[in-house]
C-alpha cells in the first residue's frame, strides 16, 4: 500500500511537470519596487506584494524593497497589503522599477486566515473561532520565543515541563503531552509518533522561518483527521520565493536570578539563521538554530500518597518513615515488611531515594536544521521537497520524569501544491537517543547497593534492605542496638534503622553513584540480557499521504472541497516502551473528507457544511460532521453558530505500552491483547478508589473488582455561538460560547491485582499494580467561553482577553483530568512606534488555582500572574532590531501543572538582521 501511494504521488509531480513544459518556455520578466509609508514616508518592510489571479508574488524586504519575475504578459495588477494599511491595487504596464505609497488605516479584522476552512478568508468571517500570529507580531512578541507567546491568546493553556518544553491546548483537559490536541508544522503532524506528545519547540520550526500561526480552539477533526479533539495550531514557515535573504537573530538571556534553584545564574545563548535565495521558477533556503541553558529545575519535596492521591504531612523521613517525595525518586518502593508480626508497629516504610537534580540532565539545548527546495511549475503551481531535523536535551513528564538526553526527530516532506490542490507524503523519524526513566534510575540505583529484598530459592525473605532495617528498629525500640543503648523513642528507632541501613547507600556526585548511573542509564528497561536498567529504545517512524482538491472554481454555485489520507505508524522500541519485543507493531489508518459551503441572501449568509470519516485498523471507523453558518448582521459584524464532532483514536502508548514504572507497577496499554498477557479478565483487580475504602475502613465488602469494557476511540460534540465584529475601525470585539459532550472519554485508572488470596495477604503487600487506559461510561460536559478586545489608538495597541472554561460533571471513580483553571485573563499594550524606529511591548497574564491529575502525580497549581515585556529600536540603514525584554519579568516563580518545575524570570537581549546578501 505505501508503495503504491507514493508510486501515485510521483506519477502526479511528472504528469503536473509535463504539462508545465509549455509555460516554462515562456520569456520571464522581472519587476522591482519599493513601498513606504504615504504619511511618514518610511520603507515599508513586511509588505504582501501579489499579482492579482496568481499566486507568483513576493514579500518587501527591510528597506521596503521587492523583486520577483512573472511570465505573465503586461499589463498585470499587483495588490499591496499590509496590517494596519489600505490595500492598494496598482497596474503595471510594464517591466521595470516603481514606487508605491500606502496610507495607514489601522484597520483592525483584515487577516486573512486559512486554517478554520482550509481555504482563505477574512478572519471576520471566519466559520469558527480562530486565532493568529503573524510574522509581526511574532517579531514584536515580549517572550524569548514565540511558542511561549501563545498562552497569552485567549483560551490557550500550556503545561511547561522544562525551559525547552512547552506543550499547549485548549478548552481543558490539559495535560503534559496534549494528545487530544492536533499540531502541524507545514502540513506535517509534529507529534512525537511514539513517545506521543507535541515536540513543541525544542525541534520544532524556527522562529525566522515562521510565516504564521494559526490556532483552532476546540473541536476539528471534521478537516485534520482523529486527535483534534480540543484544538488544532498550525504553523506555516516561509516562502524562498516570498522570504530571501539572510536573517540573523543572535540572543543571549539569563535565568536562575536570584539562585532560587540553584547556585549561579544560566546563561542562554540562542543563534538562529536563515537564508534564502530564488533563481528564476526555482528556491530554496536553510534554516539553523541553537539554543543552551540550564534548565528549570523539579524541587517538590512534598510527601505524596500514591495510594489515597493526595499529599501528606513532612518533606522528609524524619517525619515519614513512609515518606515519598515529588520529585524525589527511587523512594517509591515501599513495604510493611514485619507489620503482621508487629516488627514496624504496622508503619509502612519507604526506601531513601533520590533528588531529581541528582538524577536527570539539566543542561538542556536545542539543535533545529531545516532546507526545502522549491520548484514552480507554472505560476500557479510548485513542488516542494523539504526536510527538518532537530535534536535536543530536556526533562519530560509522563507517567514518571524522563530525562530526554539527545532525543532526535526528523520530518522529510514531498509536496506538489497549486492554487486549488495540494499532494503531499512525509515521513517522521523519531529516535528516543539516550532518553531514560529517572523513577527507574533511582529505584535502581538503591538495588544497587543493597537489594529491597533478598530470597531464597523456596520465595522466603532471607534479607535486604527492609530486613535489616526491620531487624535494627526492633534493637533500638527494645535498648539493645550496639553504640545506641536505652529504649528508644519510635521516631529516634527509625532514624537509627535507616541511617544503618543506608550506610553503604551510594552519595550523588561520587565516583561509585556515577558509575552506578551510567551502567544503570545505559541498560535498556526491561528484563533480560542487557536489560534491569532505565533507558529507552525509540525508533518509531510514521509515514502519512494526503491530497486536497477545491471544486469551487468549476461548480461555481457551491465551494466544494474534498481531500483523503493515509497513515502508517511503524513501532519500534524494542520491548522498552511497547509491547513489541517480538518485533515492530504496524498501524494503518485511513481517512477522507468532504466540504460543501453556500453564500445566501446576497452573501449575508455563509452556510458550510463538512464530514469525515477515519478508520483505524485496532478500532471501528468514524464519521465526524461539522455544520457551520455565519451571518452578516451588518458590515463587519459577524455572528457564527456551528455544531462539531471530532474525535480520536487511543495513542500508540494507550494502546500498546508496556512499561514498567515502579517496582510493582507497570503502566500497559488498554487493548486486550495486553489485558490477556496480564491476565486482567480472569484475575480482575481492585480499583483504586475501594482500595482506598477497604484500608479506612478495614471492611473486604469494600473491596470491588473491576470488569473491562470494549476498548473504543473517544468522541465529542461541540456547539458553539460567537460574535466577531469591528467599530469604527478601532476596536475589534471576539467573543464565543461552547459545550461540549464527551463520549467514551478516555481515562486513566490504577487497578491492585492479587496475587494470593486476600486471606493470606490481607494488605495487599504482595499485590501488582496496573495503571492502564479505560472508556469512562459516563458522559462527560464541559462548557466555557471567552472574549477579546483590541483597540488601535494611533499608533498604539490595547489588548486584552478572558477566558472561562469549567467541568459540569465528573461522575463516577475515574478521573478525567481536567487540569484547566476556570478563570483566566490577558492585559496587553504595544506600539510600533513611541517614537521614531523606537517600539515596545507588554503583557500581564493571570490564571486561577486549580487542581492538577495526571498518571504521575495529583496536587493543587496554585494562582500565579506574569508580566512579559520587550522594546524594540529599528535601525533600518543595517537592517537591524535590537530588543531587551523579559519573561516573567518580577522574577515570581509559577508553575502551569504538579509535579513540574517552576519557572523564574529569563531576561534577554536579541539583536535581529533581515535581508541581508539579498
Amino acid at each position: 500500500m505505501k508503495n503504491y501511494l507514493q508510486l501515485t504521488c510521483l506519477c502526479a509531480l511528472l504528469l503536473l511537470i509535463n504539462l508545465s513544459t509549455r509555460v516554462y518556455g515562456q520569456q520571464q520578466q522581472t519587476v522591482t519596487g519599493t513601498v513606504t509609508d504615504k504619511t511618514t514616508g518610511n520603507p515599508l518592510p513586511g509588505v504582501t506584494v501579489s499579482v492579482k489571479g496568481s499566486l507568483a508574488g513576493t514579500i518587501t524586504d527591510g528597506s521596503g524593497n521587492f523583486k520577483f519575475n512573472t511570465t505573465r504578459q503586461f499589463p498585470i495588477t499587483l495588490v499591496f497589503s499590509s496590517v494596519g494599511y489600505s490595500s492598494a491595487p496598482v497596474v503595471v504596464n510594464n517591466a521595470g522599477n516603481i514606487t508605491v505609497q500606502l496610507a495607514s488605516t489601522e484597520i483592525l479584522g483584515e487577516e486573512i486566515v486559512v486554517a478554520a476552512s482550509r481555504v482563505s478568508q477574512s478572519i471576520l468571517e471566519s466559520p469558527v473561532s480562530i486565532e493568529k500570529l503573524n510574522a509581526t507580531a511574532i517579531r514584536e512578541s515580549p517572550t524569548p520565543s514565540f511558542y511561549d507567546a501563545l498562552p497569552s491568546l485567549k483560551g490557550v493553556e500550556s503545561s511547561v515541563q522544562s525551559l525547552t518544553f512547552r506543550t499547549i491546548t485548549t478548552r481543558g483537559f490539559n495535560t503534559n503531552g496534549n494528545t487530544r490536541f492536533n499540531q502541524l508544522m507545514d502540513g506535517m503532524d509534529n507529534q512525537a509518533p511514539g513517545l506521543n506528545f507535541s515536540v513543541g519547540n525544542i525541534v520544532g520550526i524556527s522562529e525566522l522561518d515562521v510565516a504564521s500561526v494559526e490556532l483552532l480552539p476546540g473541536a476539528s477533526s471534521a478537516l485534520y483527521g482523529a486527535g483534534g479533539m480540543n484544538g488544532t495550531l498550525l504553523m506555516t514557515s516561509k516562502s524562498p520565493f516570498d522570504y530571501q535573504g539572510l536573517s540573523l537573530k543572535l540572543q543571549a538571556g539569563v535565568n536562575h536570578v536570584g539562585k532560587k534553584q540553584q547556585d549561579n545564574i544560566g546563561f542562554i545563548p540562542d543563534i538562529t539563521a536563515r537564508y534564502a535565495k530564488a533563481f528564476g521558477r526555482f528556491a530554496f533556503k536553510l534554516n539553523f538554530g541553537y539554543m543552551k541553558a540550564d534548565d528549570w529545575q523539579a524541587v517538590d519535596s512534598t510527601n505524596f500518597d500514591r495510594l489515597n492521591l493526595r499529599t501528606k504531612a513532612g518533606f522528609s523521613h524524619a517525619t515519614d518513615p513512609n515518606y515519598d517525595g515529588v520529585n524525589v525518586y527511587g523512594d517509591e518502593i515501599t513495604t510493611t515488611y514485619g507489620a503482621s508480626a508487629g516488627l514496624l508497629n504496622g508503619q509502612a516504610v519507604s526506601r531513601t531515594g533520590y533528588r531529581e537534580s541528582d538524577l536527570v540532565d539539566y543542561s538542556t539545548h536545542s539543535l533545529k536544521t531545516g532546507a526545502a527546495f522549491h520548484y514552480k511549475i507554472t505560476d500557479n503551481t510548485e513542488a516542494i521537497v523539504q526536510g527538518n531535523w532537530g535534536t535536543g536535551t530536556t526533562v519530560y513528564t509522563g507517567s514518571d520524569r524522563y530525562s530526554l538526553r539527545k532525543f532526535n526527530l526528523g520530518q522529510y516532506k514531498l509536496e506538489v501544491r497549486g492554487k486549488r490542490f495540494f499532494v503531499r507524503g512525509y515521513t517522521t523519524q523519531e529516535r528516543s537517543g539516550e532518553a531514560y526513566n529517572a523513577t527507574a534510575l533511582g529505584t535502581l540505583l538503591n538495588e544497587a547497593y543493597n537489594p529491597s529484598v533478598v530470597r531464597d530459592n523456596d520465595g522466603n525473605v532471607t534479607g535486604g534492605w527492609f530486613a535489616e532495617y526491620a531487624s535494627i528498629y526492633n534493637q533500638a525500640r527494645m535498648g539493645v542496638f550496639p553504640g545506641a543503648p536505652g529504649v528508644k523513642t519510635d521516631a529516634q528507632a527509625h532514624a537509627i534503622a535507616r541511617s544503618v541501613a543506608d550506610r553503604n547507600r551510594l552519595t550523588p556526585g561520587s565516583a561509585a553513584f556515577n558509575q552506578a548511573k551510567e551502567t544503570i542509564t545505559s541498560n535498556y528497561i526491561g528484563f533480560g540480557a542487557g536489560r534491569n536498567g532505565a533507558k529507552f529504545n525509540d525508533k518509531t517512524n510514521l509515514y502519512h499521504y494526503e491530497g486536497f482538491y477545491d471544486f469551487t472554481d468549476h461548480l461555481k454555485i457551491l465551494e466544494v472541497q474534498a481531500g483523503a489520507a493515509f497513515r502508517r505508524y511503524s513501532l519500534n522500541s524494542d520491548g522498552t516502551i511497547f509491547d513489541d519485543g517480538a518485533g515492530r507493531i504496524k498501524i494503518d489508518e485511513v481517512g477522507a473528507y468532504l466540504q460543501v459551503g453556500k453564500k445566501l441572501v446576497q452573501d449575508r449568509i455563509k452556510l458550510t457544511g463538512s464530514v469525515r470519516y477515519d478508520k483505524n485498523e485496532n478500532f471501528d471507523g468514524r464519521f465526524t460532521p461539522r455544520i457551520s453558518g455565519v451571518f452578516t448582521v451588518a458590515p463587519r459584524h459577524n455572528i457564527r453558530l456551528s455544531f462539531q464532532t471530532a474525535y480520536r483514536n487511543p495513542t500508540n502508548q494507550d494502546q500498546y505500552i508496556d512499561l514498567p514504572i515502579r517496582a510493582n507497577t507497570r503502566l500497559i496499554g488498554g487493548l486486550p491483547e495486553l489485558l490477556n498477557k496480564y491476565n486482567l479478565y480472569n484475575n480482575k483487580g481492585y480499583t483504586q478508589a475501594s482500595v482506598q475504602r477497604y484500608a479506612a475502613t478495614g471492611d473486604p465488602t469494600q473491596l470491588q473488582q473491576y470488569t473491562f469494557g470494549k476498548f473504543r476511540p473517544e468522541s465529542v460534540s461541540a456547539y458553539e455561538i460567537g460574535y466577531k465584529g469591528l467599530i469604527k475601525n478601532r476596536l475589534l470585539i471576539d467573543a464565543y460560547y461552547y459545550y461540549s459532550a464527551y463520549k467514551n472519554f478516555l481515562s486513566y485508572t490504577a487497578l491492585i491485582q492479587p496475587t494470593v488470596p486476600l486471606a493470606q495477604d490481607p494488605t495487599l503487600s504482595s499485590a501488582r499494580i496496573f495503571a492502564t487506559y479505560v472508556n469512562n461510561p459516563e458522559k462527560v460536559k464541559a462548557q466555557g467561553g471567552a472574549i477579546g478586545l483590541d483597540y488601535l489608538i494611533n499608533s498604539w495597541t490595547l489588548s486584552g482577553n478572558f477566558s472561562y472554561n469549567d467541568l459540569t460533571n465528573n461522575k463516577g471513580e475515574l478521573d478525567n483530568a481536567f487540569n484547566t483553571p476556570k478563570y483566566r485573563f490577558n492585559i496587553g499594550v504595544a506600539s510600533k512606534s513611541i517614537a521614531k524606529n523606537l517600539g515596545f511591548n507588554v503583557m500581564y497574564r493571570w490564571q486561577d488555582a486549580f487542581v492538577w491529575s495526571s498518571s504521575f502525580v495529583r496536587g493543587t497549581v496554585s494562582a500565579y500572574s506574569t508580566i512579559d515585556a520587550q522594546v524594540n529600536y529599528r535601525i533600518p540603514k543595517i537592517r537591524a532590531t535590537i530588543k531587551v525584554g523579559g519573561s516573567n519579568i518580577t522574577n515570581h516563580y509559577f508553575q502551569t501543572s504538579y509535579g513540574n518545575p517552576k519557572a523564574g524570570a529569563i531576561y534577554y537581549t536579541a539583536i535581529l538582521f533581515d535581508d541581508l546578501l539579498k
